[in-house]
């Protein structure tokens, strides 16, 4: 795909917004729709000042008409739903042969009917969400994973290249999603353990940057350790993933689970301590703040 490809954008919100930049200065020829319009106007003024190629569509059908591929990054399964499908959404107005590549965190479900609703269109669909947060999508440092064909896949990479560090084809449409959960999953239980290493440092008196400096070298060292112990350690949170996303991934991961019949003690117990520190006020603080849920005790 060269440099000249005509391409919508979905959704600019804290990681779209970039994203979508991205593939402006990487030479495409960007049409960008948001819910709320003046956030897609101030973002075409942006750019347009730089010398993009930039413009801005009134619906989400008007943006993907006559672009060769569609990106979405919204909220949840009933944003995408509204984007994507119906009389107004992206696939009814995609020619065949086109590309739908969907960046939200969605159900595999989700993702699956999206795929069926664009193979009944000719239109190649990946559900690919990301992993990195904000500073990843401001970087270009993304990691994707991915679900569709392998005609899609080879059709997304030269397009995700733009802000990924990663691309990985995980299989089938759906399985991007699934993986996803898995993601998820892993930093849910790594922030509950971060979290009682940090109170238990405290509490022991410990000074916090050596401790730091110890563990984070041996088998305790983490992403989350390494660039939130900090944080943490001084009640900083207004910075990264919300709560209220990650939960909303987690109800993802739970839900699925039941579905395959997998158990999750952890993420459920994980995913109640989020929920005490979401009616503590804390919806829209970072993922680090689970870390609230546990009484503080400093020596």
């Amino acid at each position: 795909m060269d440099h000249s490809t005509s391409v919508a954008f979905l959704g600019l919100g804290v990681m779209g917004g970039p994203m979508a930049g991205h593939l402006a200065r990487a030479g495409h020829r960007v049409t960008v729709y948001n819910r709320t319009s003046a956030r897609a106007l101030q973002w075409v003024e942006r750019h347009s000042a730089d010398g993009l190629d930039v413009a801005h569509a009134a619906t989400p059908a008007e943006a993907a008409a006559n672009a060769a591929v569609v990106l979405s990054c919204v909220g949840n399964d009933a944003d995408l739903a509204e984007v994507a499908l119906g009389d107004g959404g992206a696939l009814a107005a995609m020619a065949p042969g086109t590309l739908f590549i969907d960046h939200t965190t969605v159900s595999p479900a989700m993702a699956r009917r999206i795929a069926a609703a664009g193979e009944a269109r000719g239109v190649l669909a990946l559900d690919a969400p990301v992993s990195g947060g904000q500073a990843g999508a401001e970087a270009g440092r993304l990691a994707i994973m991915c679900g569709g064909t392998d005609e899609a896949m080879a059709r997304a990479r030269p397009v995700l290249a733009a802000y990924a560090a990663r691309i990985v084809h995980i299989g089938e449409a759906g399985a991007g999603q699934s993986a996803k959960a898995v993601n998820q999953i892993c930093i849910a239980g790594t922030l509950a353990g971060l979290s009682e290493a940090i109170r238990f440092a405290q509490g022991s008196g410990l000074d916090m940057a050596r401790v730091l400096e110890a563990v984070s070298g041996g088998a305790a060292q983490s992403w989350q350790m390494e660039n939130r112990w900090t944080s943490m350690d001084a009640g900083e949170f207004d910075f990264g993933f919300a709560i209220e996303w990650m939960r909303k991934d987690l109800a993802i991961a739970l839900a699925t689970a039941r579905e395959t019949g997998v158990a999750l003690p952890v993420t459920a117990l994980v995913d109640q301590f989020y929920a005490a520190v979401q009616a503590q006020g804390g919806a829209r603080q970072d993922t680090s703040a689970l870390i609230r849920h546990l009484p503080e005790c400093r020596r």
